[in-house]
Parts: structure tokens; C-alpha cells; sequence
């Protein structure tokens, strides 16, 4: 079951862990989707917001 995060620098710090972050890109929302060892975390950000988070993490990008 995915671990829903709301802050930004948490989820950034645990992509120095991660395996791979997947991109959800909806109308009115962006969903990260970040795939450690064990758990799965997930964070939602405005479309604005996102890219600027996106540029932060320390693993590979994949686009959904």
C-alpha cells in the first residue's frame, strides 16, 4: 500500500534511496509516485509546482 507524503523535502530526501520516480500527469494535478526498496511514496503537487520538484530528485524519471 503507497504512502501518501505532503512534504516536499521529505519526498526528496527519500529519493536518494529510490529506485525510480513515476510522473502522473492529470488535468488540476501532478502525481509522484516514488519506488523505494520496500514501500512506495507518493506525493501530489500542482502542474506548476511539479516541475520544479521534479528537478530536485536524485533518481531516474519515468514519465506515466
Amino acid at each position: 500500500m503507497p504512502t501518501e507524503i505532503a512534504d516536499v523535502d521529505r519526498f526528496v530526501q527519500l529519493s536518494e534511496k529510490a529506485e525510480f520516480c513515476a510522473v502522473k500527469r492529470h488535468k488540476g494535478i501532478v502525481k509522484l509516485k516514488l519506488r523505494a526498496p520496500r514501500m512506495m511514496y507518493t506525493l501530489k503537487v500542482e502542474p506548476i509546482r511539479a516541475e520544479e520538484v521534479i528537478k530536485k530528485l536524485k533518481c531516474e524519471i519515468k514519465e506515466i
